[in-house]
């Protein structure tokens, strides 16, 4: 008897281990995407909004220029959020939680875009920051 109280123990455990398990909030996510990957959040009242909807399916069509130019997608449903993740978006990311948001952040961690409409997805040729240095190195052919 104590055998299975033993077994039936170890067998539990992955499950309690699974149950406590909660992903990164938003501001672990930013940290841990620094010098790392450019980040696009895109950010709505609910998943079920059209100009979220739309979003999801321009980036799903493009998902092999985004991981070329080292993109990570976060989707930001703010019926959602923790209240920590909350105050990333509206304090750090200076963004409203009404309406919907498309917000591109670099590699350096900073904002460096940010739309209230759906935004075309980056192409491999084009730079994805508005940034004179890595424009001319497009045009030079050195990206």
């Amino acid at each position: 008897m104590p055998v299975i109280k033993w077994i039936l123990g170890w067998l539990a455990l992955p499950l309690l281990a699974a149950q406590s398990f909660t992903p990164p909030g938003l501001a672990q996510a930013l940290q841990a995407s620094r010098w790392q990957h450019r980040l696009l959040l895109i950010g709505a009242p609910t998943a079920s909004q059209t100009d979220f909807q739309q979003q999801k399916k321009l980036l799903a069509a493009s998902k092999k220029g985004l991981a070329e130019r080292d993109f990570q997608v976060i989707e930001v449903v703010y019926d959602q959020l923790s209240p920590a993740d909350r105050q990333c978006w509206t304090q750090q990311l200076a963004q409203p939680l009404a309406g919907f948001r498309v917000v591109l952040i670099g590699k350096d961690g900073g904002v460096k875009r940010t739309e209230n409409q759906p935004l075309a997805p980056p192409t491999s040729s084009a730079p994805s920051i508005k940034c004179p240095f890595a424009a001319r190195r497009c045009r030079m052919g050195d990206n």
